[in-house]
């Protein structure tokens, strides 16, 4: 059968980058931050602007050397930027409206993590001035369209909080289900009802499950010393083979 359409498809003409949206959880003030840096290369576009950290991606000829995939472009990107090297970066979302960079039609696929701030250090490298952890609820002006891209990124991290163990992530080795606690309230924005909470995990507290006692306490300044918990990663692996969530 002969083909009649009359449209003629053209190959888009688009760049490609990668950003980096990398929370920080700041368990001691409360705070749930995000790293951004500087643009520090006078006359480029949004010189001396705030963004997330990012960049082009490296594509070169068919079986030539320094092609990159696109999680490879955005850690290669958020070290030469920041120093910064993540063990877990999770693809969240590709923003291409048209006009979202002043240089052209430029797609962009966004990745996230999450650290502790305390545990890591930045420092703006390459072409950024500088690297800084900002509160999320008090930004600067962002450069492009970083602000829509951190929104997409604050509500996945949300969402994910209630199906994935992502508190224990942050946390020491053992902690508390005050602490655990504490980190949920942090990246919710929000105080989260004590015992609606222990009801919700209760399920995941038993020997050999996800969260399961370490048969030790800390502790306390005043009252009674607190229960210690742990993450098993195994039980975890076999609850997503069962095909289940960590609902809390």
């Amino acid at each position: 059968m002969t083909c009649t359409t009359p449209y003629h498809y053209k190959r888009p003409k688009a760049d490609i980058t990668t950003d980096a949206v990398v929370f920080g959880l700041d368990l001691v003030g409360r705070k749930l931050k995000v790293l951004l840096i500087k643009r520090g290369r006078p006359g480029k576009v949004f010189y001396d602007h705030w963004a997330i950290p990012g960049g082009f991606l490296n594509i070169v000829p068919e079986g030539a050397d320094g092609a990159e995939d696109l999680e490879t472009g955005c850690r290669r990107e958020l070290e030469e930027e920041t120093g910064l090297t993540l063990s877990y970066l999770e693809q969240l979302y590709t923003f291409g409206k048209p006009g979202r960079d002043p240089r052209g039609r430029v797609i962009t696929v966004a990745y996230w993590g999450i650290v502790r701030p305390d545990q890591v250090t930045v420092r703006g490298m390459d072409d950024a001035k500088e690297a800084r952890w900002f509160d999320v609820n008090e930004l600067p002006d962002l450069a492009f369209d970083h602000a829509d891209v951190l929104e997409v990124a604050v509500k996945r991290l949300r969402g994910k909080l209630r199906w994935a163990p992502v508190g224990v992530w942050l946390l020491p080795a053992e902690f508390t289900l005050t602490e655990l606690r504490s980190v949920y309230e942090i990246i919710l924005g929000r105080e989260v009802d004590p015992s609606n909470f222990r009801k919700k995990i209760r399920p995941y507290l038993a020997k050999d499950n996800v969260l399961p006692p370490t048969g030790t306490r800390r502790k306390a300044a005043a009252g009674r010393p607190a229960a210690l918990y742990t993450f098993n990663a195994s039980a975890y692996q076999q609850l997503l083979r069962d095909g289940l969530d960590f609902e809390v």
